[in-house]
Parts: structure tokens; C-alpha cells; sequence
């Protein structure tokens, strides 16, 4: 019979391990925690996260800093959380393009959405906003379809560049109304959405938070949002499932991640954490201000909704044959 001496060791090792990691789960967090978002300052994945931040470090008692590692559509700073220690005093955002999009749409990612990053709370949904230029003569989504049918190719629907929530939304637009519309890229939201104003694209799905200032002008006409319900702040807006595309749901999302091996106690108390922060009434506001939905849940939840994400995206790419230019 064989000796059982390097079993017995082997488990008592990790025995031992396992202590050590609960033990640090029990002291955490005794020093700063770094929270990585991986785009640049002031846009829609920077400034939500730094109210939520000044939040959990109140609550925890220790710094939360925020880092902007802005870079390749989000995988740089994805990446940089992936390959972090993973102790709970690195976390950061996980948001659509570099956790769902880009694994269909680059050839060499760097890092394992799956495999290398643990999910901790979906922050908030934010559907975007189906609008038309004012000279446009459509008023729902029946007539704009219609047109599109009655003149394929002619109409444009602009975005913020390939493989973003804009284009994406517009494509799965294209492919579930069965119409031949033309993709009008653009360096950043803006630019397109100035565009749309001035009649020069004749669509576009912007985010609530940009759209709305434009449809309070007047200066474009919005057709349909694209959340599973109405918005708060368009209420007269139908869904696009109620205006005749059942199941059409497109959301720029974000939530907060960790390293994968991320003790479960952390993940936990974080997720927790998160939870009560996104039901304060200053945030909740906040969020249904620009337009948004507030998240929360558990980690297992925002890793279903991550796959359900990551799936149905590759298939928009697949059915579009949409590729990085």
C-alpha cells in the first residue's frame, strides 16, 4: 500500500490555505481599495462609479480610488482587473463592450471574461433611445419601418463606433425589422448625435442620459426606447416590444467585478454592500435622472446576465458579420 503521507500533507496544506484566506476575508479591508474603470474620466462608466465609490468607502472606513485605464474599448483596464491580485483590494467595473461584445468581435483578447473575472453586482442598466431628425416624416417605429421597407438603403442610423451599444442596438434593429438601413460610424456619441440634429443621419439609438436634453428641445423626435419598460423620464415614449418588436431589449450596462479566486466572503460583503448603496434615495435619483435603471442582486445572477449578454451579442455579430475596422 502506498504511503498516505504526501495525501495527508497535501490536504493539511490546503487546509492551511483555506485558513489563511478566510482569516483575510475576516480582516478585510485593512488598507485602500483600488476600484479600475476602464475608460476615460467623466463619461458614463466614470461618474456613476465614483458616487457609488465615496459610498462603499464611507461604509467600509477605508479609501475607495478610482482608476481610469482608458484603452481599446475597455479591455485594457479589463484586463488590468483580471490580472490582479486577487484579495479584494483591486475590483472595477465590468461593463458591456469588454465583457460581453469584444470576445465576438477581437481575435486576441487578453483576458477570459468567464473564466477570469468573478461577478460581484449589476449596477445599472441604461437603455438607449430610438430618435429620428425632425425632417424625417415618421412619428412611431410601424412608419419608420415602413419607410425603411419602402426605400432600402436610404435611411442611416448613426453610433459611436463599431461594436458600441449604439451600433449594436441599430444592427439587431436591422436584422429583427427585416430592413436594409445604413451604419454611419462616427468618432465618439457626440459627433453622430450632432449629426441627427442636423439632419445628416437619419436615425440613431443614443444613451437616455445624452438623448434627453436634444428631445426636450425638440431638435430630434424620439420613437421607442429600448428597456423592457417605460422610462420614468419618457413616459410618453412606448417600449420598442409594445411598438411591434417583441423581446427587443438593448442596454449599455455596467457592473462591478473582481479578480476570479476573489475570496467568496469579500465577494460577498461587497455585493451586500453595493445592494444597500443602490437603494438610497440620492442614488436611486441619480440613476433615474439620466435615463436609468438601478441593478443589484446577487453575483450569481450577474454572471447569468453576463453569459445571457455575451450570447446574445454574438449573434448580432455573427447575423450582421460585423468586424473591427
Amino acid at each position: 500500500m502506498k504511503s498516505l503521507r504526501p495525501l495527508v500533507a497535501a490536504l493539511a496544506t490546503f487546509a492551511a490555505l483555506g485558513g489563511t484566506a478566510h482569516a483575510q476575508a475576516a480582516d478585510w479591508p485593512a488598507k485602500p481599495i483600488t476600484m479600475i474603470v476602464p475608460y476615460a474620466p467623466g463619461g458614463f462608466a466614470d461618474t456613476r462609479v465614483r458616487l457609488l465609490a465615496r459610498k462603499l468607502g464611507e461604509s467600509l472606513g477605508q479609501p475607495i480610488v478610482v482608476e481610469n485605464k482608458a484603452g481599446a474599448g475597455g479591455v485594457v483596464g479589463t484586463n488590468l482587473i483580471a490580472k490582479a491580485a486577487p484579495d479584494g483590494y483591486t475590483i472595477g467595473t465590468g461593463n458591456l463592450a469588454p465583457m460581453a461584445v469584444n470576445p465576438s468581435l477581437m481575435k486576441d483578447m487578453p483576458y477570459n471574461p468567464q473564466k477570469d473575472l468573478a461577478p460581484v453586482i449589476l449596477i445599472e442598466n441604461s437603455p438607449l433611445v430610438l430618435s429620428v431628425n425632425n425632417e424625417l416624416p415618421v412619428k412611431t417605429l410601424a412608419d419608420l419601418i415602413a419607410m425603411a421597407k419602402k426605400q432600402p438603403g436610404k435611411l442611416s442610423f448613426g453610433s459611436s463606433g463599431v461594436g458600441g451599444a449604439h451600433h449594436l442596438s441599430g444592427e439587431m434593429f436591422r436584422e429583427q425589422a427585416k430592413i436594409d438601413i445604413v451604419h454611419v460610424p462616427y468618432k465618439g456619441g457626440s459627433l453622430a448625435a450632432t449629426d441627427l440634429m442636423g439632419g445628416h443621419i437619419s436615425m440613431m439609438f443614443e444613451m437616455g442620459y445624452s438623448a434627453l436634453p436634444a428631445i426636450q428641445g425638440q431638435k430630434i423626435h424620439p420613437i421607442a426606447v429600448t428597456s423592457a419598460q417605460r422610462l420614468a423620464v419618457l413616459p410618453d415614449v412606448p417600449t420598442m416590444a409594445e411598438s411591434g418588436l417583441p423581446g427587443f431589449e438593448s442596454y449599455n450596462w455596467q457592473g462591478i467585478v473582481a479578480p476570479a479566486g476573489t475570496p467568496a466572503p469579500i465577494i460577498a460583503k461587497l455585493n451586500a454592500e453595493f445592494n444597500r448603496i443602490l437603494k438610497e434615495p440620492d442614488v436611486q435619483k441619480a440613476i433615474a435622472d439620466t435615463g436609468s435603471q438601478a441593478g443589484g442582486g446577487t453575483p450569481e445572477e450577474f454572471g447569468a446576465f453576463i453569459k445571457s449578454e455575451t450570447a446574445k451579442w454574438a449573434q448580432v455579430i455573427k447575423a450582421g458579420n460585423i468586424q473591427l475596422q
